[in-house]
């Protein structure tokens, strides 16, 4: 049944074969990196998405409301440093899926094309304009149109990257749409990639309310010094009503992402591991609630809890989409694994013809006193030697005796008699020789000088 299934996968759908080399580290091992060094570099992305989303959102704010441009500069100084370690985050991760996953991931990379190869260049223009931003602050005090439109296209780029990178990563579940798809733009078009884009833009603004609850209430950062009328309190109350938002979008999104993935990589597993993730999100954000209800002094006292709660659901979604990928391409794996060892096996063959063939054509270049001494290595070396008495006599003393009587002597090697007391009878070789080898052994001793 399972075989039917695969040859039926196998008509619809590209099946390319693997690279036939073993894994560096146990399977289960790069698993785990791979989640988790996934989710470290996912966390400072969105810082970087979030961090310049509200960096902006900000800054327009601030042209009548000079506390939010402060707050703007502040936040701004973050995100070049998030978006940082966010690129060397991103290496783990990045090599970890590359080994476990190698042809998916250069099949998406190819198919998407320009586009992925766009990704580096767009890094660095994002880079290089965050950067002109935060430098240009004073400077572009009296522009402040011109200040904010650098931060919008560095703004523009990073909602854009990672489009690119989900659009790459979701087009490798999806082998049976390999023949179908005609670029990122089409890509685009598959299931689940602008629900689970939506997702992560408010993981990101969730990510980065908790982030701004947290550097704003710092006990060594100079809060008083910065800001005129803004409060600490103020500042980790919006945090956290822009974390609660942002949970609470996700919390509506999720079942959407869910609905639009594939039957194909559905399990309960997924489900289960899905449903615990977000039961544990339930009491955070009821905490988060309360933190925003409540008062001063009593808006930090269930912060600690809501990041770790947070972190362990932020852990079951990783995991679930990791699940979900095993789930997606397992049968198609095993076309892969298949295609691999029959690829294997005509090669193995293939290179068994080369070198008989290579063989050969040696073997026919050899002169018959060359193929001779192969025959006599085979079938004579055991008792003669070429001018020393070993169990016979020497191969010298033959060549003497028939010299330039080629047939006398293989009638000798065919049928020998005993004529010395002091040698054992020599064994007939008429049913084991050929006449050609017969020809050839005889030729070679009679070169023997």
């Amino acid at each position: 049944m399972i075989h039917s299934l695969l040859i039926a996968l196998q008509n619809v759908t590209p099946v390319p074969k693997d690279i036939p080399l073993p894994l560096p580290l146990p399977e289960w091992l790069l698993v785990v990196l791979l989640v988790v060094s996934f989710l470290v570099h996912l966390l400072f992305v969105n810082l970087m998405v979030g961090g310049s989303l509200l960096t902006l959102w900000s800054q327009i704010k601030g042209l009548k409301n000079k506390e939010y441009d402060i707050l703007a500069h502040e936040i701004a100084a973050t995100i070049t440093v998030n978006k940082s370690i966010a690129v060397v985050m991103g290496i783990a991760p990045l090599l970890s899926i590359n080994v476990l996953y190698t042809i998916y991931f250069y099949s998406a990379n190819a198919l998407t094309g320009l586009m992925w190869l766009a990704v580096i260049p767009l890094v660095t223009v994002a880079f290089l304009l965050t950067y002109l931003h935060k430098y240009t602050w004073e400077t572009l005090e009296n522009h402040k149109a011109i200040h904010i439109s650098i931060l919008a296209v560095a703004v523009a780029i990073f909602l854009f990257i990672p489009l690119i990178f989900l659009t790459n990563i979701n087009l490798m579940l999806f082998p049976e749409k390999w023949s179908l798809v005609k670029g990122f733009f089409s890509a685009l078009t598959l299931p689940n990639v602008f629900p689970r884009y939506l997702h992560f833009i408010f993981a990101s603004l969730s990510i980065t309310g908790l982030f701004l609850h947290w550097y704003m209430g710092r006990k060594n950062y100079p809060f008083e010094t910065i800001f005129p009328t803004f409060t600490r309190y103020e500042l980790k109350k919006k945090g956290y009503s822009l974390a609660l938002v942002g949970s609470v979008i996700q919390f509506l999104i999720g079942p959407i992402v869910l609905l639009t993935l594939p039957s194909k990589g559905l399990g309960w597993n997924l489900v289960f591991v899905i449903l615990i993730g977000a039961s544990i999100a339930l009491p955070a954000m009821w905490m988060m609630w309360k933190g925003i209800k409540g008062d001063e002094t009593t808006i930090d006292k269930d912060f600690k809890k809501v990041l770790i709660l947070m972190t362990i659901t932020v852990v079951f979604m990783g995991s679930g989409r990791q699940i979900y990928r095993s789930n997606a391409l397992e049968k198609h794996r095993e076309l892969v694994r298949l295609k691999t060892n029959e690829f294997q096996e005509i090669k193995k063959i293939a290179i068994a013809k080369s070198k008989e063939a290579k063989a050969n054509e040696s073997n026919a270049n050899l002169s018959g006193a060359d193929k001779g001494k192969a025959v006599f290595n085979q079938y004579c070396a055991a008792c003669h030697k070429p001018d020393v008495k070993l169990v016979g006599p020497p191969v010298k003393e033959m060549a003497t005796i028939y010299k330039g009587n080629k047939g006398d002597l293989q009638k000798w090697i065919k049928n020998p008699g005993k004529k010395r007391p002091d040698y054992p009878q020599m064994p007939g070789f008429e049913s084991q020789l050929s006449q050609e080898q017969l020809d050839q052994l005889s030729e070679y001793i009679l070169t023997i000088k």
